[in-house]
């Protein structure tokens, strides 16, 4: 089962609300929709496979786990790999009869998304490089000085115009990529058997890229050596003891309200020890 011409339209304007400011900003727009663990969800339920979207979207999401857009560099384009890379694996996985669950499965969904990723990139500055000609306008109109044309000036610039570089740079590609996806992934069916050496490759690669970015979020956060021992505490957790990422989480709760509690009484020591030093002295005063 392809993608029809309305799954593609629906998929063209999640692609687009994944990072209009108009969304609420980049919180529900690029920090929730554009990401592939909850764009997962939306294109499962557009095209009609929750489950297959959901594994899909979390497999794609441990790639891009720690991607941040410091001053607008974007290596790979969230909002591409979101509503164009994980459709095209959903094809993908059933063209191939992987089970969804499976690494193969999970190694081709992160080859993919990778792949849709940097295209996306180029998309992703088409976007900003047009939107240009709007805070042009909006400067223009603040220049002028004219508080009536700035007031009409302004909205249309933050929630109107915008649109237009969207639907150029993501609502079309989307749907033109996503319509001929499915064809697309039949020829890599026809033509890159499952125990090819190009399968077997992209397989290899995609296996390895989660990886990539656990380290990449590692890098990020790890301070100290010994934080390592909580990142492996997490792991450890979850590959021996078989916790799932609820159970995990409700440890963590406990283990930082013990770390807590510790900091709380680090802080109060001084003003303890002062206290009784204070009532030391009150009493060698009244034997005195």
């Amino acid at each position: 089962m392809g993608i029809n011409i309305v799954q593609a339209v629906l998929l063209g304007l999640f692609a687009c609300l994944a990072s209009l400011p108009g969304m609420g900003g980049t919180t529900i727009g690029n920090y929730t929709l554009g990401r592939p663990l909850v764009g997962g969800l939306v294109v499962g339920l557009i095209m009609g496979d929750i489950q297959t979207g959901i594994i899909v979207g979390a497999s794609i999401q441990l790639v891009y786990i720690a991607l941040v857009t410091p001053g607008g560099t974007v290596s790979a384009d969230v909002r591409a790999v979101t509503y164009i890379g994980i459709p095209l694996a959903i094809l993908a996985i059933r063209a191939q009869g992987l089970d969804p669950s499976s690494e193969a499965a999970s190694g081709l969904a992160a080859s993919l998304g990778a792949a849709v990723g940097t295209l996306g990139t180029v998309l992703f500055y088409g976007t900003a490089t047009m939107n240009l000609v709007w805070q042009g306008i909006g400067w223009k109109a603040m220049d002028g000085g004219n508080w009536k044309t700035i007031k009409k000036t302004i909205p249309l610039v933050d929630f109107v115009l915008p649109w237009i570089s969207h639907i150029a740079f993501s609502f079309i590609p989307t749907v033109v990529i996503c319509l001929a996806g499915e064809s697309m992934v039949g020829l890599m069916k026809d033509y890159l058997p499952m125990d090819g050496v190009a399968m077997k490759t992209l397989f290899t690669v995609g296996s390895l890229l989660p990886a990539v970015g656990v380290a990449i979020l590692c890098k990020q956060v790890i301070q100290k050596p010994l934080d390592w021992v909580t990142f492996g505490l997490g792991f450890t957790l979850a590959a021996v003891m078989g916790c799932n990422l609820i159970a995990s989480a409700l440890i963590a709760v406990f283990f930082a309200l013990i770390n807590y509690k510790v900091e709380q009484l680090k802080t109060a020591r001084p003003a303890l020890a002062a206290d009784a030093a204070a009532t030391l002295d009150d009493e060698e005063e009244e034997d005195i």
